[in-house]
């Protein structure tokens, strides 16, 4: 059985096929730049690869080229349209609607349209990018697998915010949390590797990447998540502030700034990038650090502490906890910043191993010490397979 996995962005569409249910992927591509007159496929099949410069005013140029890459170009992935037995659709808003993946329907179209409010820059491209798979592939399942479905588990003591009551039963202003199909696969993948069981095991999960979130897992569900109404919520990232006083932005408003200024502000102008003054990328800030450069030193240590921050938070409110993992790029790669992080987190069991920090990377591993009570792992995450897996698993039973 082969799936297709397909994750619509506002200006870019990414994807994958794969041989289910071996999990096998069988090449992947992405058209970028939709809307812009430079844009662009790329495409690759294990070692060769296809590039396609043409102009995609629209998504529906954008599917054009991407079918015409899967079925003609030099490295295709498929012979026929009908060789797809199922789409898989990254959708990154659900609401309070799912809790799980879903084959989509009517009703599941306008879940995601109700939620456009939530998600107003990713939920309309979505929708795009399912209604035009629906026209290329008809009559085949297409599932949306959403991003904050796994954070539905969460208790209110842990979604809620301290607001008027009626905030929440009008509007529905509560912590959602995103990146949950990483979270999902990072934490299966750790069980598998470790041989334990969900029901007996506690664990937080990393996601440190230029979006960032941790989430505390107990019996193999989400208890709480460091994103909240928006992904704007919780860490330091790369170029968005994560957690900060409310009154900064009235205290800024009245001094000239507009909110359209203070969105664009807190998204894409801080984080890493606006602390640093130097770059949102983890691998410069390092560089500009080893050469004693004082504001990436400060932008990196203040990640680090707020990262262990959410570690401590959410130890203390599990029972235990039993495995700490890192995944995304800055989690999977960055050697130093899980030294930086883990640092001083003894006190709560947590031993990292210089030595097996500095060689685990591209392929899952254990970089705590021997002795240590809680077993620290690298991940890397993939979540174009977790949503396979589930699409697979629903095409298969319907």
């Amino acid at each position: 059985m082969k799936i297709l996995v397909i994750n619509c962005g506002s200006s870019s569409l990414k994807y994958e096929v794969y041989q289910m249910p071996e999990q096998i992927s069988l090449g992947k591509g992405q058209v970028e730049r939709i809307g812009l007159e430079d844009s662009f496929l790329n495409q690759e099949r294990g070692s060769e690869t296809f590039h396609l410069d043409k102009p995609a005013p629209t998504h529906t140029e954008a599917f054009a080229m991407m079918i015409d890459a899967l079925l003609n170009s030099k490295c295709k992935l498929i012979d026929s349209p009908e060789e797809i037995s199922g789409v898989g659709h990254r959708v990154v808003h659900g609401g309070e609607d799912y809790a799980q993946s879903v084959i989509i329907d009517d009703k599941v179209i306008k879940a995601i349209e109700d939620n456009i409010a939530l998600a107003p820059l990713h939920n309309p491209a979505n929708l795009i990018g399912i209604r035009q798979s629906m026209n290329i592939f008809k009559d085949v399942p297409q599932v949306a697998v959403f991003d904050t479905s796994f954070h539905q588990t969460m208790p209110p003591s842990a979604y809620l915010y301290g607001l008027p009551r009626e905030l929440y039963d009008k509007y529905r202003i509560r912590r959602y949390g995103f990146h949950g199909t990483s979270h999902r696969y990072v934490s299966n993948v750790a069980l598998q590797l470790t041989k334990r069981s969900a029901e007996n095991t506690s664990m937080i999960t990393c996601h440190l990447g230029n979006g960032a979130s941790i989430t505390a897992i107990q019996n193999g569900v989400s208890f709480d998540t460091s994103m909240g109404f928006t992904p704007l919520e919780g860490l330091i990232m790369g170029t968005r502030s994560g957690d900060l006083d409310p009154s900064i932005l009235f205290y800024l408003e009245e001094r000239g700034y507009s909110m359209k200024d203070l969105n664009i502000m807190l998204n894409k102008k801080s984080g890493l990038l606006g602390l640093s003054g130097i770059s949102s990328d983890l691998r410069d800030l390092e560089a500009a650090a080893e050469a004693g450069n004082a504001n990436a030193i400060q932008a990196l240590d203040a990640f680090a502490h707020r990262v262990k921050k959410y570690i401590g938070a959410y130890a203390a409110c599990m029972v235990k906890v039993d495995l700490l993992i890192f995944t995304g790029g800055i989690g999977e790669n960055g050697v130093n910043m899980r030294n930086r992080i883990c640092n001083r987190l003894e006190n709560i069991g947590i031993h990292i191993s210089p030595e097996l920090n500095q060689e685990v990377g591209s392929q899952p591993g254990v970089i705590s010490k021997a002795y240590s009570p809680v077993t620290i792992l690298v991940i890397p995450t993939n979540e174009e397979l977790q949503i396979a897996m589930d699409t697979h698993e629903l095409v298969s039973v319907s």
